[in-house]
């Protein structure tokens, strides 16, 4: 796993919350939607603009502009595939 923001994952990558970096409406926002630390959240849509993102976020799909989604700080989940080859390495 690798330190990123949610901004930074790409369509079909999925990323564990580890802090956000916001304050006052935003963040509060932001924990109203799900987005606590150890919560899980893939991306399954991109505008074509790359503004916004669709994540999947506790069993709901939610847009994020990228001004929202670059205060999330997370861990990338590597599939299992890739989980397997890095285990060896």
């Amino acid at each position: 796993m690798y330190t990123t923001r949610l901004f930074d994952i790409g369509v079909g990558q999925t990323a564990r919350v580890e802090s956000l970096h916001a304050d006052g409406a935003v963040r509060r926002r932001l924990l109203d939607i799900g987005l606590t630390r150890g919560t899980r959240a893939t991306c399954l849509y991109a505008a074509p603009s790359g503004d916004p993102k669709a994540f999947l976020i506790r069993g709901t799909v939610i847009a994020l502009r990228s001004e929202d989604s670059a205060r999330v700080q997370a861990q990338a989940v590597l599939p299992v595939s890739q989980k397997e080859v890095h285990a060896w390495a």
